[in-house]
């Protein structure tokens, strides 16, 4: 199996296919690498295509440390991926925790992507919403240690902003949930304390979003609620980014809504490669309703 080892010693596990501009697939919280399937099979005809697994998602290693996972942790990974595989830079393509992810490698490491696209990112990011996230996290790490994650799956995967998927495709939802009943519970519960958890508000990041040029693009559903204005606020302050919204759309929208994914993003990297994206014209921010004053 192919792995690549990180700065502090973890080992990652990661897939390849394809050739081309590199593209780095980063995956939630309730999923894997295989998460990403109808993205590579898509993508691998033109691109390479690497997808990996986070530290706590056997088969790569699943530190005793809780300390080992964090938000900067996962942000260094996705560069330990870039360095293991000898890539200079690449599209870094997120899906909510690794949504956030792709966010923070982005402004850590502009002159490392070629883009990025930020998913379903904003689950308690909200500044009113920051205790009940604390709170929702501290009981599903509990959850998720006392019964196993075969067990606290079956509540998970049958969320607020999981039901539009079980409704829409409810093969592809069984798929996604036995994905999911497969974690590893440590690693899932050290995952949901160390990043989850504590991971900053996007609200606390705006002056650094504020100077991020790399071109980005924001993705949500209309129906992840949580992610809804973590998405405006992204789209407000990142002078480089463009938002689109999926209808009748939950929190898998890449799984959910894989047709639409692939052509957002085709378009997406088409205009960044051809050196078309463009940044946000100031004229549009001035506060005016109507441009008369």
């Amino acid at each position: 199996m192919p792995h690549i080892n990180t700065d502090d010693g973890v080992r990652l596990y990661y897939e390849e296919t394809g050739s081309g501009s590199p593209i780095i697939f980063v995956h939630e919280f309730a999923d894997d690498y295989r998460s990403f399937e109808p993205q590579i099979r898509y993508f691998a005809r033109r691109y390479r295509c690497i997808a990996y697994n986070a530290r706590g998602y056997p088969p790569s290693e699943v530190p005793e440390d809780p300390a080992r996972y964090s938000q900067e942790r996962a942000c260094e990974d996705i560069r330990a991926v870039l360095d293991g595989l000898a890539i200079a830079k690449a599209h870094v393509v997120g899906i909510s925790m690794g949504g956030f992810a792709t966010l923070h490698f982005g402004l850590a490491y502009p002159s490392r992507t070629v883009s990025l696209v930020v998913a379903g990112c904003g689950y308690g990011a909200e500044p009113g919403k920051r205790q009940q996230f604390h709170d929702e996290t501290a009981t599903t790490a509990a959850l998720i240690e006392s019964t196993g994650m075969k067990v606290a799956a079956e509540t998970y995967s049958r969320g607020p902003t999981r039901v539009q998927f079980q409704n829409k495709d409810p093969r592809g939802w069984a798929e996604f949930a036995q994905h999911l009943a497969e974690h590893s519970t440590p690693g899932s519960a050290k995952t949901m304390r160390g990043v989850q958890a504590r991971r900053p508000s996007l609200w606390d990041l705006t002056d650094r979003m504020r100077n991020l040029e790399v071109p980005t693009l924001i993705m949500t559903g209309d129906e992840d609620d949580p992610c809804l204005e973590p998405g405006l606020l992204m789209k407000r302050t990142i002078p480089t980014a463009a938002l689109v919204v999926f209808p009748n759309t939950g929190h898998a929208l890449n799984l959910e809504e894989p047709d639409l994914f692939n052509r957002s993003c085709t378009e997406f990297f088409h205009q960044v490669e051809s050196g078309r994206w463009p940044r946000r014209d100031p004229r549009s921010q001035t506060g005016s309703i109507l441009g008369v004053r």
